[in-house]
């Protein structure tokens, strides 16, 4: 009884624990969903507002909505392709840990323009755009070179895809072409070589047929003759055993 209770609460444990594990993976899950959701809405509200600045604003603060809407923009493409690159063509890792070292100076730059667009000092915000221009541009450009290099892999590797694929369709076109057509001379051609092997079979039948009947009629050696008994022979003379011979009697001897 006592061991049936520990199995019981063992079992009870058991599916409790298994529920609480349960639990916490669905409510992280659900957690991040919504973590998820709202990084993207974020994203789409500041795109927005950086996109309505850089078209309505002149200046300083025009320029740096300008850096930063082209470099968010060229670091989500990039981070996209390869993301989705390395899901078929493993050798992309490489590249996707290169694109994460890349992202950490594109994180900093644009944190360093969010912070300028606050400055109220904008002669010397002005002062910093040259350099803060090259710094984005060399990040775009090696962003764009990534991008456009994953790009132009995937797209080689299904030319060649498509071109084995079309190769491999060509072969199978040609092969159902040949056995679509029902072809008469073949089928002729099948004919006639079946009627000459009936032929010569029957040719063979009749040759051997004909061979052993010759062998059978064929005339064989003629026996030899044995001398037949001659009419008047002399009669055998009659043996004389020992017990046919008669003593002679004494009187006839007188």
């Amino acid at each position: 009884m006592e061991a049936a209770l520990i199995i019981f609460a063992l079992m009870l444990l058991a599916i409790v624990g298994l529920g609480a594990y349960l639990t916490v993976k669905a409510v992280g899950a659900a957690k991040r969903g919504v973590e998820r959701t709202v990084a993207q809405a974020r994203r789409s509200v500041e795109d927005t507002t950086l996109r309505a600045k850089s078209f309505g604003q002149v200046g300083v603060a025009g320029a740096l909505a300008q850096l930063r809407l082209d470099l968010r923009t060229s670091m989500r493409a990039t981070q996209q392709a390869l993301a989705e690159g390395a899901r078929e063509d493993a050798s992309l890792r490489e590249s996707l840990g290169l694109f994460e070292r890349l992202s950490a100076h594109g994180h900093e730059l644009d944190g360093e323009l969010k912070r300028l667009e606050q400055e109220p000092d904008r002669r010397r915000t002005a002062e910093l755009l040259p350099d803060l221009r090259e710094r984005a541009a060399k990040i775009i450009q090696a962003a764009d070179s990534l991008r456009w290099a994953a790009r132009d892999r995937a797209r080689r590797f299904a030319e060649d895809e498509m071109s084995l694929l079309s190769d491999q369709i060509e072969m199978e076109s040609g092969a159902l072409r040949d056995w679509s057509r029902e072809p008469v001379d073949d089928l002729a051609a099948a004919a006639a070589e079946w009627d000459a092997a009936q032929s010569a079979q029957s040719t063979q039948s009749a040759q051997s047929a004909q061979s052993t009947q010759s062998t059978q009629s064929a005339p064989g050696p003629e026996p030899t003759s044995t001398p037949r008994p001659a009419a008047l022979n002399p009669p055998a003379p009659t043996v004389q055993y020992p017990w046919q011979q008669k003593a002679p009697r004494p009187e006839s001897a007188g």
